[in-house]
């Protein structure tokens, strides 16, 4: 990693003390941490958290940060840090409580990588080493059209997982060094092939957990679990809105002139839809209770909207009254 500013970086003046350096860190480390940002903003976040751990890894150690006051100058024109790697020992749960405090370390880290986290490091009563082993959970997201969601079923998906680091086992930290294994952001990213049955109630934001489908245990530890959250998109049969959805429906113009009805794909099945004598083209109809899931024990409405269409196969007779039809309409524009 090029060299920078470290002082900048953790935002303390050169002559702060080890306790401010401390500080610093924890608060810049829970703030740029990529499980805390959104999707499509986690690379800069874990760039912005390497960062932050690099200047830390310096700082923080007496001899380090003796030479980067000295030879800072030279380090700005090219010499590179390297964080050490090797087997160091894990950090003990004294050492992170130090570094981060008691308060809210165990719950950060549980949150972000699973609860085997808040066993190693966190309070409460000794479990069995069974559990102490436990494999880590493992998040994913998983980008679901909606016409699949409404259509269920079983599916096989690839999906983006991210897992605590086995090294540093999701700390962050070797000892008193940054790991070098995620480079101090505490987790992996992998891809993972998941076989998924499209739960009845399935809605945008939906958490599922798969039990035994994160890291392997220890020991004979368990498995972790994937913990994958769905989030649906519309496509071109559906639009997500909230817990609506809304759909077009095909209607030829005469039907929609003396009223028809037409049959609609709802997440709960094929629904009836009465279209009312006279209905203009794109006319809102709205199937209360037949949308999405809303997390409640209540569900979202489907909202059709009206789309004027030919049959692809028209008889003799209806093309001479379309005809005829057309005719009139340019005698009155006349």
């Amino acid at each position: 990693m090029e060299f920078q500013d470290y002082y900048q970086i953790l935002g303390v003046d050169r002559g702060a003390s080890a306790d401010e350096i401390k500080r610093a860190y924890r608060k810049l480390a829970m703030k740029h941490h990529p499980d805390r940002a959104p999707e499509g903003e986690r690379e800069a976040a874990e760039a912005r958290f390497k960062r932050v751990g690099e200047a830390y890894e310096v700082l923080s150690d007496p001899e380090k940060r003796k030479k980067y006051d000295r030879f800072g100058k030279d380090w700005q024109h090219g010499q590179e840090f390297t964080p050490p790697g090797g087997g160091a020992r894990r950090m003990s749960r004294e050492e992170a409580e130090n570094l981060f405090g008691s308060f809210g370390f165990s719950d950060f880290f549980a949150e972000m990588f699973g609860d085997d986290l808040r066993q190693r490091y966190g309070g409460g009563a000794p479990h069995h080493a069974r559990y102490r082993h436990r494999g880590a959970d493992v998040r994913a997201e998983l980008a679901l059209e909606a016409s699949r969601a409404v259509h269920g079923g079983k599916s096989a998906f690839e999906v983006p997982t991210t897992a605590a680091c086995p090294q540093c086992g999701g700390v962050g930290f070797v000892g008193e060094h940054v790991c070098p294994t995620c480079g101090g952001v505490g987790a992996l990213r992998r891809r993972r092939q998941v076989e998924l049955r499209i739960p009845d109630d399935v809605r945008d934001g939906q958490v599922l957990r798969l039990r035994g489908l994160g890291e392997p245990g220890v020991e004979g530890g368990e498995t972790g679990d994937l913990l994958l959250t769905l989030r649906l998109a519309s496509d071109r049969c559906y639009r997500v809105q909230g817990d609506d959805l809304e759909a077009d429906v095909e209607v030829a113009p005469w039907d929609a002139f003396v009223g028809t009805r037409a049959e609609v794909r709802t997440p709960k099945g094929v629904a009836t839809l009465t279209v009312p004598a006279e209905t203009r083209a794109g006319a809102k109809l709205r199937l209360r209770g037949q949308g999405l899931a809303d997390g409640k024990g209540g569900r979202g409405d489907l909202i059709a909207v009206v789309r004027f269409a030919l049959p692809a196969q028209l008889t003799a007779k209806q093309k001479e009254l379309l005809r005829a039809l057309a005719g009139r309409s340019e005698e009155a524009k006349a």
